[in-house]
């Protein structure tokens, strides 16, 4: 009797912990912001182009650095309209005022008194912004929700308007800069997180997320983006003048972590295109180029990898190899630390490249790429014959 129960409580533990995660992960909160946060880049390429052609500096080089910065703090404007707008149609109301106050609200949380232009005071606001961006947003759908439930939609609205622009207008007159407030908070999360071990337990969460079917990386990007992006942009700042990089891990260092993508799938693609069996070969070449791009759900839902028991194993393995690898390559001075943040779109290995103004990225690149393949192998030929064990078998079956 002991023996049956053990395992029957192991699996309660885990219906338990599953399910909770995968509705974490499928809120109306954290889909919108998933939903959000990409369209939100228009914002920092349009600052891009508007900070840059206001620049004096004499090259390009220059005015994109000087203009990064400055650029984040219109995509958190962006990003706290579309957020807002995404959540009340989530929640089935017009979108127009609950969009309208948590933008007002945002417009009076900006460091006024730190600016003396438009570009200064993005530069200013610069990753916190997204935080700032992102919490008006909760807060703001939020407190009108509870308002419209308890109160009915006009009066709860109102009173949830005024709680909301009343408190950003009150910490304003005070001078109390949530901006600032947020910069606090983010600089020991930066000391903590530009560490081989913050770069591991980060690998780790994201692929161990992604063997049960959730977006890892999503997951995570409302906590994660705006950290590492401010140690990005610290980064930035240093090159243009001249002083040394202060940190390893940022956004673009995970370039080097997971080529391909979740898990570093390109090696597995690559030595799934030789397979014998056709459905895995097949599978493979449709999802070679998008690999290159880093983008691998093809693969995830198609091979799949999502709850697979052989490749599962490799899927984690190999991207904390590549991380400890590439952590110590930068640490000890063999590749370029990352300077520009690099949209992980950007094929591999000009992403890496563009990342580090530094040829031997490329190299690093390659050569995690070949480790990959060296640790996926011997789980792809497991994998690839119970495969053809069981279209072998399916025949007979039928």
């Amino acid at each position: 009797m002991p023996s049956t129960e053990q395992p029957a409580e192991r699996l309660s533990l885990r219906d338990r912990i599953v399910p909770a995660i995968r509705a974490f992960a499928e809120s109306r909160q954290m889909v919108a912001i998933q939903w959000a946060l990409p369209i939100s880049f228009v914002g920092l390429f349009v600052g891009l182009v508007v900070f840059m052609s206001t620049q004096p500096e004499p090259t390009l080089l220059l005015r994109f650095s000087h203009s990064f910065t400055a650029a984040f703090g219109v995509m958190s404007m962006v990003l706290v309209v579309v957020l807002s707008y995404d959540l009340a149609k989530r929640r089935e109301i017009s979108p127009a005022f609950p969009t309208a106050i948590a933008f007002i609200a945002f417009v009076l949380s900006l460091p006024f008194e730190k600016s003396t232009s438009f570009a200064t005071l993005m530069k200013t606001l610069g990753s916190s912004g997204l935080f700032l961006a992102i919490g008006i947003a909760l807060v703001t759908d939020a407190l009108l929700g509870v308002g419209r439930k308890r109160l009915g939609p006009i009066a709860g609205s109102a009173l949830g308007a005024a709680l909301i622009v009343g408190a950003a207008a009150a910490l304003m007159l005070l001078h109390v800069s949530l901006t600032s407030g947020l910069n606090a908070a983010i600089s020991p999360l930066g000391n903590l997180g530009d560490s081989l071990t913050a770069l591991l337990i980060l690998t780790l969460v994201e692929t161990l997320l992604w063997t049960i079917g959730i977006h890892g990386p999503a997951l995570l990007a409302p906590v994660v983006l705006p950290v590492y992006i401010n140690l990005q942009l610290q980064n930035q700042e240093a090159f243009a003048h001249g002083l040394p990089l202060p940190h390893i891990v940022t956004v673009s260092m995970f370039l080097f972590v997971f080529p391909g993508g979740a898990g570093g799938t390109l090696p597995l693609v690559i030595l799934l295109t030789r397979s014998k069996v056709k459905r895995i070969r097949t599978v493979a070449l449709a999802t070679l180029l998008p690999s290159l791009a880093n983008v691998n759900e093809p693969l995830m839902f198609g091979l799949p990898l999502v709850l697979n028991p052989v490749l599962g194993v490799p899927f984690v393995v190999t991207p904390v190899v590549l991380a400890i690898v590439s952590w110590w390559a930068m640490n000890l001075g063999l590749v370029a630390r990352t300077i520009y943040y690099v949209p992980s779109a950007i094929p591999i290995p000009f992403g890496a490249f563009v990342a580090t103004n530094d040829w031997r990225s490329v190299v690093l690149m390659l050569l995690n790429i070949a480790i990959g393949a060296a640790i996926y192998a011997p789980f792809v030929a497991i994998y690839e014959r119970n495969e053809r064990k069981r279209a072998n078998a399916a025949p007979s079956g039928a």
